[in-house]
């Protein structure tokens, strides 16, 4: 419920946003302004999970919808999502995630953001389970855990470095937190490093 509640917030507040940038494309000239563009993205991540020192390697791919800019930036809906393929020894962490990036807009060949993604991670614990409380005191049982699924809460930076009107390469930080996990505080903090290739397909106008 809390999650949900989250949603409808972030929702809420960025909804003027939206409907600010969409108005201004539609009142403006037929220029390149008008344009929404489709990217697409791959890459190899580094995931420090933030438990016991457990590290993943993983892939990251994702697309984004860029549309209009607005005073000098460009808000973008991203959806992404990760997935380990080397898990390490403590826990595996997948996730797919969504929200806002917006991109300043300096008219060079990097393309500088910030976002806020938020959606559902998926923590695998590697075998026998990650046992928590390891010695509790007196009266306080120990439980042995094997996956836990909660919510990602995730916002970042990066950018991407043009090599061709289409080829981008992308350099991407974010910083986790995830909830409902076996720690003192319920929450665990972790940080991915991404870097990949970007596709950018041909524009199209705003109706």
């Amino acid at each position: 419920m809390k999650q949900d509640k989250a949603v409808l917030t972030l929702a809420l507040l960025l909804a003027p946003f939206f409907l600010s940038s969409i108005a201004s494309a539609q009142s403006a000239n037929p220029t390149a302004d008008q344009d929404i563009q489709l990217t697409a993205f791959g890459a190899a991540s580094g995931d420090y999970t933030g438990l016991s020192g457990g590290r993943n390697l993983s892939v990251t791919a994702g697309i984004d919808l860029a549309l209009a800019p607005w005073h000098g930036t460009r808000p973008t809906l991203e959806l992404r999502g990760t997935y380990p393929i080397d898990k390490g020894t403590i826990v595996a962490q997948k996730d797919v995630l969504g929200g806002l990036r917006l991109d300043f807009l300096l008219g060079r060949r990097v393309h500088p953001y910030g976002d806020f993604l938020f959606g559902r991670g998926q923590m695998d614990y590697m075998s026998p389970g990650y046992t928590y409380p390891v010695n509790p005191p007196p009266g306080i049982p120990s439980f042995t855990y094997l996956v836990s699924t909660t919510y990602v809460y995730s916002p970042g930076a990066g950018f991407d470095y043009d090599l061709t009107n289409h080829l981008a390469i992308k350099v991407d930080g974010q910083y986790q937190q995830w909830g409902s996990v076996p720690t003192a505080s319920g929450k665990l903090h972790s940080t991915v490093g991404t870097i990949g290739l970007v596709y950018r397909f041909g524009k199209f106008g705003m109706p």
